[in-house]
């Protein structure tokens, strides 16, 4: 399968997996040392919705559409502000055509002494995201392999940041190399922050996946997943999860608000959410 996200941006994944990451970034703002982003998956950084493709999917119309046309609580909106206000910033009043992929909202947060290092393997998609990103001396592109980019470049020199991965899931073993790529890179950088997103259409996977985690016995892994649809079909994306390793203190916290939201809206109704530690804390219960 050769994976597009425009057919895909801004869909509730997005939503979810952008909303969580803006949270993180927002606690490495709040430190005046240096950070650096390494985005190992970053596709083409910004996205047209009124394009063909998005067009063609319609996804983010059930997402990032979806999200804003809605009220959200006080508490919930202050906690979504670092990550909706990036997609308002791109768009015209009251208009959403564009939607920002993780390196512009990753951009949008840079201060002077940040960096961000963004990498595309497919070619066209890595032009288009050196276009959408140029003119900025704190951000390198690069066409490389997302898993060699997972071993090659942490830790970064600023010994402080976050590693995003983000595969397309086009290959049979991108769970295993999630995993895999994970361990490398913890055994050579063990303070960083690692976000990893991954699809969810069945429990089989997903849970697989956790006991991977599971056994690499790392100090603190906390898992985030929202469901969208019943798991009764297994051809299409009822959810998605997130693993965060080393999360700010604070983030658990917020995803307990956060997340019955995001599954509310999302779900239209009926999405359910789990926050669990997969290690370092006692797990919660499913929700």
């Amino acid at each position: 399968m050769n994976y597009n996200h425009e057919f895909h941006a801004g869909n509730f994944a997005d939503v979810f997996k952008h909303a969580v990451l803006c949270r993180v970034l927002h606690y490495l703002r709040g430190k005046p040392a240096a950070f650096r982003v390494i985005d190992t998956h970053a596709g083409a950084g910004v996205y047209d919705l009124t394009g063909e493709k998005s067009t063609r999917g319609g996804e983010w119309q059930a997402g990032i559409g979806k999200l804003m046309a809605v009220q959200t609580p006080e508490a919930v909106a202050k906690l979504l502000s670092p990550y909706l206000e990036v997609v308002r910033a791109l768009n015209e009043r009251d208009r959403l055509r564009f939607y920002p992929g993780s390196p512009a909202l990753a951009r949008a947060w840079l201060r002077p002494q940040d960096r961000l290092l963004a990498c595309e393997l497919e070619p066209k998609t890595a032009a288009v995201l050196r276009r959408n990103l140029r003119g900025d001396v704190r951000i390198k592109t690069l066409v490389v392999d997302g898993w060699t980019a997972l071993k090659a470049y942490v830790p970064p020199k600023e010994r402080r940041g976050l590693v995003l991965v983000d595969p397309p899931f086009e290959a049979e073993n991108d769970f295993s190399q999630l995993a895999s790529g994970l361990a490398a890179a913890h055994r050579k950088w063990a303070t960083g922050v690692y976000v990893l997103w991954y699809p969810i259409k069945g429990r089989s996977e997903a849970d697989a996946f956790a006991k991977r985690l599971r056994r690499l016995a790392l100090n603190k892994v906390l898992r985030a997943e929202i469901l969208v649809a019943p798991l009764s079909d297994p051809s299409r994306l009822n959810g998605a999860g997130m693993v965060i390793v080393n999360p700010p203190w604070r983030l658990e916290n917020e995803l307990c608000v956060l997340l019955p939201v995001l599954a509310s809206i999302l779900g239209e109704g009926t999405g359910k959410f789990r926050l669990d530690w997969l290690a370092g804390e006692e797990p919660s219960a499913p929700q």
